[in-house]
């Protein structure tokens, strides 16, 4: 059985291998997603002046649905912000997830709310 300590660590390092290629702008700014066990959060960050442009949560963002619905609801609710910021395109960063799943369901929300990635 896997430890939770092994677990952080392998994504982590994931996390990291995907940092060295995604840098976000304030043209294109980084929407990174953290997944948690009960909530999803995503936010869209300029790196170059280390300031978040926008965000949103599954606290404040999403009602009673399914794990998937509530994280398609945030991705959803941060292409309506970010279009308020003046933010139309975006460089996705996974977080070291899997690209499946709640991680999934946020970019395919994103992108039905206009955000091009």
């Amino acid at each position: 059985m896997m430890k939770a300590k092994d677990r952080a660590r392998g994504v982590k390092r994931r996390h990291n291998r995907v940092r060295k290629k995604v840098v976000g702008t304030a043209e294109r700014p980084r929407l990174a997603v953290y997944r948690s066990n009960k909530h999803i959060y995503a936010q869209l960050i300029d790196d170059f002046e280390g300031r978040t442009l926008a965000s949103a949560s599954s606290l404040k963002d999403a009602d009673g649905e399914a794990p998937k619905g509530k994280a398609k609801a945030v991705g959803a609710a941060l292409a309506t912000r970010a279009k308020e910021a003046g933010v139309q395109s975006v460089t996705f960063d996974r977080g070291g997830f899997k690209y499946h799943g709640r991680v999934r369901a946020v970019a395919e929300g994103a992108r039905e709310g206009g955000l091009e990635f």
